[in-house]
């Protein structure tokens, strides 16, 4: 895929989810309150239990544009850490907040303004004080390396260009032992990419969709094992919402940490966090991690 394609997508992506928020902050202060953005049963906010609808503002759900519901499969625990991949309205992060309670916290990340405005509206009227909303792209994460427990996402990785670039930075942020519970559009492996183009457009979470092989040919490259792929109910002929959980491993083999200390990340101990230092003294922290090819820069 060219640049251009990618960018002109990636454009056509943030302009119809800005739309939606707009159509829901506007709704909001109608007499009747907002309308859904999606009447479509194979997606949005009927795919939650109507206990999780009623506890969260109604802009959060009205904003719901996923294929699933992947804090119903993700097992969040008391004090997780959670990461939500194109968080939207945030109403993944928001439910996500109240089952890891006060000593967890719930990120969410997505590119486009108007739906973060919309999430931080949302989490102060559900009064959340354990989230935090993040700008940025599932390709790149703004989050340092093994520092979150689970990885969610709502039907958002299928819209990626690129997607090893996603499952290796989730890979990276997640710490050893943490796993990943999304909610994704996949496709039998007999269709090809132009049919699957041919059952829906792209920003429609159709044309982007991995094959069940691919999808699990993708994660494993990054590193992930357990993976599980299961579909829940057709979306398009050939085409279905899928439960994905995979894990990362808990330890890493002697041979692929290359000689680092425990506790190093990337020629650097205690990466990311105030005391951080180089392993080799003959070279700064920067150097370390340029020279390793660490994802976290900063």
């Amino acid at each position: 895929m060219s640049e251009q394609t990618t960018t002109d997508l990636r454009e056509t992506v943030r302009q119809r989810y800005a739309a939606a928020a707009v159509k829901v902050t506007e709704g909001s202060a109608a007499c009747c309150g907002p309308e859904p953005v999606e009447v479509d049963e194979n997606f949005g906010s009927t795919l939650y239990a109507a206990d999780d609808r009623d506890a969260l503002p109604a802009e959060a759900v009205a904003a719901s544009l996923g294929c699933g519901n992947p804090t119903a499969v993700a097992e969040l625990r008391e004090g997780e850490r959670v990461l939500d991949l194109g968080s939207g309205g945030g109403i993944d992060v928001l439910l996500s907040a109240r089952r890891v309670g006060p000593t967890g916290k719930a990120y969410g990340l997505d590119m486009t303004d108007e739906m973060l405005e919309l999430a931080l509206a949302n989490a102060e009227k559900a009064g959340a004080a354990n989230v935090e909303f993040l700008k940025g792209t599932i390709e790149a994460i703004p989050l340092p390396a093994n520092t979150i427990d689970v990885v969610i996402s709502n039907c958002v990785i299928n819209l990626s260009t690129d997607k090893p670039a996603v499952f290796a930075e989730t890979y990276r942020v997640l710490r050893p032992g943490g796993r990943i519970g999304v909610s994704d559009v996949v496709a039998d492996d007999a269709l090809t990419s132009g049919q699957r183009a041919e059952r829906g457009d792209y920003v429609g979470c159709i044309a982007g969709a991995l094959s069940f092989t691919e999808y699990r040919t993708g994660l494993e490259a990054a590193g992930f094992t357990e993976v599980e792929i299961t579909p829940t109910h057709p979306v398009a002929d050939g085409m279905h919402s899928a439960i994905v959980r995979a894990i990362k491993p808990q330890t890493v083999t002697s041979s692929s940490a290359s000689g680092q200390a425990e506790g190093a990340c990337c020629g650097v101990n205690a990466c990311c966090t105030s005391a951080e230092s180089s392993q080799d003294p003959a070279v700064t922290v920067t150097e370390a991690k340029t020279a390793s090819g660490c994802g976290c820069q900063s």
